[in-house]
């Protein structure tokens, strides 16, 4: 299927590991010319180096924090200034630590808001000026099955992760006239480092062994495994192409089936 998208600038935050390298490689398979940020240098500019050589693309890759407005702002006018625009947008940032309530201080929710909702907010401004001139862009977010059914002791997902749903419900409303569409997507359980400090974060304070935790959350879903990065990149892939041109102010679950909702 021809996803209409070959030539495409994507921009892919937090895309040095995980959900988001799988993004990024995905885009790149597509024909994209890719743009990749994240905070540990060395390791994205691995990462940016494997994509040039598996794909033939062009890649810019800057090491920067994505809570950071100002460095957020450089690097989209550098993607631009590079590329020619910005033509999607997938917006990501590693998930708050595994607290209840009680045990989260304020710091936490101050560090959960900055990475995992204001940064969204900070790409969402800088890049919809590029796209509004094309009259066409896409902006996705990375958030989590929380957004839909709370986890137990991440209550700081599940709290500000849902705050993204409201600003994309937003976007799609207001600049859906400009041709832009904005989507969430909302991983289950999927097989990265994220989801390992997790179990080990639940094996600390339980007795019971990671793989444990690993298999549960494994046998919760009716598909009866984790997902696999690839899997949550190749519906990110799809909500940016043409093929999803009537699909926005959506959250889309890549969970295997787990949430158990209608």
């Amino acid at each position: 299927m021809d996803l209409g998208i070959k030539g495409r600038v994507a921009l892919v935050a937090a895309s040095s590991q995980g959900i988001g390298l799988a993004t990024a490689e995905a885009f790149a398979a597509e024909g994209c010319r890719v743009a990749m940020c994240a905070r540990n240098d060395r390791t994205l500019q691995a990462a940016a180096e494997k994509i040039r050589r598996q794909h033939s693309a062009e890649v810019y890759a800057e090491a920067f924090d994505v809570t950071d407005p100002a460095a957020v702002s450089r690097f989209v006018a550098a993607v631009a200034s590079k590329f020619g625009s910005v033509d999607i947008c997938v917006t990501n940032a590693g998930g708050p630590p595994a607290k209840g309530f009680l045990t989260a201080l304020l710091e936490d929710w101050k560090k959960a808001i900055d990475a995992n909702f204001l940064s969204s907010v900070y790409f969402a401004h800088e890049v919809i000026p590029h796209m509004q001139r094309k009259k066409w862009g896409r902006i996705i977010t990375i958030t989590s099955i929380t957004t839909k059914q709370p986890v137990t002791d991440l209550v700081l997902s599940n709290a500000v992760r849902a705050a993204v749903v409201g600003l994309v419900k937003s976007l799609a409303n207001e600049f859906g006239k400009d041709g832009i569409l904005v989507n969430n997507v909302g991983p289950g359980f999927t097989a990265t480092d994220r989801l390992k400090e997790l179990a080990k974060a639940r094996a600390a304070t339980t007795g019971k062994s990671e793989q444990e935790f690993l298999d549960a959350w494994a046998a919760d879903a009716p598909v009866k495994r984790l997902g696999d990065p690839r899997e949550v990149a190749e519906t990110i892939v799809w909500l940016a192409s043409e093929r999803a041109s009537y699909v926005t102010g959506q959250t889309v679950l890549v969970d295997g089936g787990m949430y158990k909702g209608l």
